[in-house]
C-alpha cells in the first residue's frame, strides 16, 4: 500500500519522543480490528503495554452496550463510547466485577435527545436508498448510526446525503470507516480524551503526553490536536477526504499497525 508523502513513516519519529509519552489513546474499528474482530497482534500488544505500566483508553464511535464487554475482556484502563458521550471504565476495588458508566449529559436531557435523534434517523431511512441502521443500533444510549461499510454498503453521494440530513435535524455528524455518526451535543473525540484521563487516571490531561492511533475521517479532530498522532496503513483509503491526518503511518493496516507503534513505544522506553 503506498504512502501518502505527507504521512512520515513510523520508522522516522523519533525514539524520544515516544519514550517520553505517558499512554496511549486509540480507535477500535479497523485500528485495532479486522473485520469486527481484534486481531491477536493488536490483544498481545494491549497486554504487552499493561504489563508495562502503559494505559491505554479507547474512544470509539461504537455504542456503550458493545464497549462493555470490550472493556471487560481487554487490558484497557477505559472505553468512551458513542464520540465521547459514555466513559465506561471499571469499578474500584472492592465492588465487584462491575464496569460504571457515566454520561456527558443527564438523564432528562438524554431523553429527549432520543427523540430528536429517532426522528432523524426515521428521515434518513425513508429518503435514503439503502439506508439502514447499524447492527450494533439496540446498544446505542446516545446517538444514531447509519452503516455503510460494515453489513451493507451505501456509496459515497448516499453517505453524503446521510450527513447532510443529520446536520438538517441539528446533529454533528462524522464518518468512521463502518458507519455514520450522528449525536446531539459538542462532545467529540478530543473532550473524550480531556474527560477520560481525569477520572481514569487522575492526571491532568495534556495532549503532548499521548499518542493518538486512528485509521479513518472520524479521527481527524486527534490527529489535528495532538501533537503525535499515528494512522495504521489503511488510513491511506480516506487521505483524499480528510482535512487533518496523522503525523507517522505504520508500515501494516489495522491491529498489526497499532502492534507495531506498540513495540516502537516498549523499545524506546527499554533503551
Amino acid at each position: 500500500m503506498p504512502t501518502p508523502a505527507r504521512l512520515r513513516p513510523l520508522a522516522e519519529l523519533p525514539a524520544a519522543r515516544l519514550a517520553a509519552l505517558r499512554g496511549v489513546l486509540t480507535d477500535i474499528d479497523d485500528t485495532l480490528t479486522r473485520d469486527g474482530a481484534i486481531e491477536p497482534e493488536a490483544l498481545a500488544a494491549l497486554h504487552a503495554l499493561h504489563a508495562a505500566g502503559v494505559p491505554v483508553i479507547a474512544i470509539t464511535g461504537r455504542p456503550a452496550g458493545w464497549s462493555e464487554p470490550l472493556l471487560r475482556a481487554w487490558p484497557l484502563r477505559a472505553v468512551v463510547a458513542e464520540n465521547g458521550a459514555v466513559l465506561l471504565r471499571r469499578a474500584p476495588a472492592g465492588q465487584g466485577d462491575t464496569v460504571q458508566l457515566d454520561y456527558t449529559v443527564d438523564a432528562t436531557r438524554r431523553a429527549a435527545h432520543r427523540l430528536r435523534l429517532q426522528a432523524c434517523a426515521a428521515d434518513i431511512l425513508a429518503q435514503v436508498p439503502g439506508a439502514r441502521l447499524a447492527a450494533d443500533s439496540a446498544g446505542r444510549l446516545t446517538d444514531i448510526a447509519i452503516d455503510h461499510a460494515e453489513c451493507h454498503s451505501l456509496d459515497e453521494a448516499a453517505i453524503a446525503r446521510v450527513v447532510a440530513l443529520m446536520h438538517r435535524h441539528g446533529l454533528n455528524a462524522t464518518v468512521s470507516s463502518i458507519h455514520v455518526n450522528g449525536w446531539i451535543g459538542s462532545h467529540d473525540k478530543f473532550s473524550a480524551a480531556q474527560w477520560a484521563v481525569p477520572a481514569c487516571l487522575g492526571l491532568a490531561f495534556d495532549p503532548a503526553d499521548w499518542v493518538y492511533i486512528g485509521d479513518s475521517t472520524n479521527d481527524q479532530c486527534m490527529f489535528e490536536r495532538l501533537p503525535l498522532s499515528v494512522g495504521v496503513a489503511n488510513v491511506t483509503r480516506f487521505v483524499a477526504r480528510m482535512t487533518a491526518l496523522p503525523a507517522y503511518v505504520t508500515p501494516a493496516d489495522r491491529g498489526r499497525g497499532f502492534a507495531q507503534l506498540a513495540a516502537a513505544l516498549l523499545d524506546s522506553r527499554a533503551a
